[in-house]
């Protein structure tokens, strides 16, 4: 009798206790954020991502009255940031940027990864940068049907740069090869700064790369662009014409930007960050400086960041099959 009685009581203690700390959860997230938020950003210093991570950052601070203080953890191929994200609380105090590389290419390139996609949640998309096609002004063409008439003339002889072995420049152009029936050279860097660099000296003949590195070049006309693999030119280019436009179509290639969050973050969380992130980009000044990148801006819902994650997964492990790449 005194065990059943001692039983009730200690049931009836774990129910106040979950409800107490249910009560305890809902109000810490109602007030959310009341600390500092850590954005987690797997690019280095004064890279693309890394501006774009700044800018909603100083918006976010501003709008919710606590600091989100972006933490850089460059290398690895964008593992070392996002394997800490994924092993941190799911509260909503660390957030990532999320990149191409790092939840579609990634995945189809490593065969052992200390994350998976799975272990975060998506919040919105923020910005996305396409790939400009640029050459070197030494290569006889200048425009895109004459860069396929060489290319098939020559095979083999134009060799075009990457971020690195299965980057998503890597499958920018063997995607090209593929759509062109033309045969090119890879040649493989750490980085966007390396292959820009030996391109302008002319020991490589072609670039996919994204806005920050290449409009720069491209204004000051030391390479010249072929084409955006984008739905859409870009406001800082307006002479330079899509893919689409010059009859090769379904070719978008590039990197995009988002914020991710550990997979159990209360929706809330998600919702409210989401709210915000829409509201921030939606101010015409923020638009611009997204834009100065050669991005645009590209925000979304959860659903459909996850959407868009899994159709381009499923687009790049086809460039991967039929171009034979291997992962490690």
């Amino acid at each position: 009798m005194r065990d059943r009685k001692m039983m009730k009581r200690l049931i009836s203690f774990s129910l106040m206790l979950c409800c107490f700390v249910n009560i305890c959860i809902a109000q810490s997230n109602n007030n959310y954020p009341n600390r500092t938020v850590r954005v987690l950003n797997p690019s280095s210093p004064g890279g693309g991502g890394d501006v774009i991570a700044r800018i909603i950052q100083q918006e976010l601070t501003k709008s919710l009255g606590q600091t989100f203080l972006v933490d850089n953890r460059p290398g690895a191929a964008n593992i070392i940031a996002t394997d800490i994200a994924a092993k941190s609380p799911a509260d909503g105090y660390t957030l990532l940027l999320g990149t191409t590389g790092t939840f579609v290419t990634n995945p189809l390139m490593y065969k052992k990864l200390s994350y998976a996609v799975n272990d975060f949640v998506p919040i919105t998309m923020v910005a996305d940068a396409p790939f400009i096609l640029s050459i070197h002004p030494s290569v006889p063409a200048n425009n895109l049907s004459e860069l396929i008439t060489y290319a098939k003339a020559n095979p083999g002889k134009l060799s075009f740069a990457s971020f690195g072995t299965g980057s998503s420049s890597h499958m920018a152009g063997e995607y090209f090869q593929i759509l062109t029936g033309t045969k090119l050279i890879h040649v493989p860097y750490k980085g966007s700064a390396p292959g820009m660099a030996d391109l302008l000296a002319g020991n490589i003949t072609m670039t996919f790369d994204s806005g920050l590195s290449s409009i720069p070049n491209i204004q000051a006309k030391k390479i010249r662009p072929i084409a955006v693999a984008s739905s859409k030119r870009l406001a800082n280019l307006p002479d330079v014409p899509t893919f689409a436009e010059l009859g090769i179509q379904n070719f978008y290639a590039g990197s995009w930007y988002g914020f991710f969050a550990p997979t159990g973050t209360p929706k809330d969380i998600i919702n409210l960050l989401n709210k915000q992130i829409h509201q921030v980009t939606a101010l015409p000044e923020i638009t611009a400086r997204i834009q100065a990148l050669g991005a645009t801006v590209a925000v979304n819902t959860p659903e459909e960041y996850a959407t868009h994650i899994a159709k381009e997964t499923e687009q790049w492990a086809q460039v991967i099959q039929k171009a034979k790449i291997q992962p490690e």
